[in-house]
């Protein structure tokens, strides 16, 4: 038996077209920017992490957390965080500790080589604002709208991972 298909109006074919042009550039933009990071690491020869695991590093910024606590804080989002931060222990990025309440439970922190790599994202991030500002790409007030905007489709999307479950 095939599944049909609902008919749509002309708004909501325009509305769903949007929708779907905004989910591929969330995407792209995502992919970006991690070329961006990639690129600037090459530039500063920085070639011993990738550049997912420098945006872990400048998403964890000055706190300490377990593996669990990455994802459900928003800093990480792929699958395979375990295989990253064991990598940036072993490259000497991150500190490791077992919890003394829950021996399988890790806590990690940055080191002062891993505050160095966010301190560099940090720098990159603030350029691109300035940049961005500059070159009046985007105001304030756009860009305010636009966070505001990816914050309800990511409720709207986190809400329906709730429903299901």
């Amino acid at each position: 038996m095939t599944e049909q298909l609902p008919v749509l109006d002309g708004s909501q074919k325009a509305f769903l077209s949007c929708y779907l042009d905004n989910l591929a550039l969330v995407e792209r933009l995502h992919r970006l920017l991690l070329d961006v990071i990639k690129d600037e690491f090459e530039r500063l020869n920085i070639l011993e992490i990738n550049s997912v695991q420098a945006l872990l590093l400048f998403n964890i910024g000055e706190n300490e957390v377990t593996a669990g606590e990455l994802k459900s804080r928003g800093y990480y989002q792929g699958s395979n965080v375990s295989y990253n931060l064991k990598k940036l222990v072993e490259l000497g990025y991150m500190h490791h500790q077992r919890s003394e309440i829950d021996r399988r439970s890790v806590r990690v922190r940055l080191t002062e080589k891993g505050r160095n790599v966010r301190g560099l994202l940090s720098d990159l991030f603030a350029r691109h604002a300035e940049g961005i500002e500059r070159r009046g790409l985007i105001s304030a007030t756009g860009m305010d709208e636009i966070t505001m905007s990816l914050r309800r489709m990511e409720r709207f999307w986190a809400d329906q991972i709730r429903y299901i479950y």
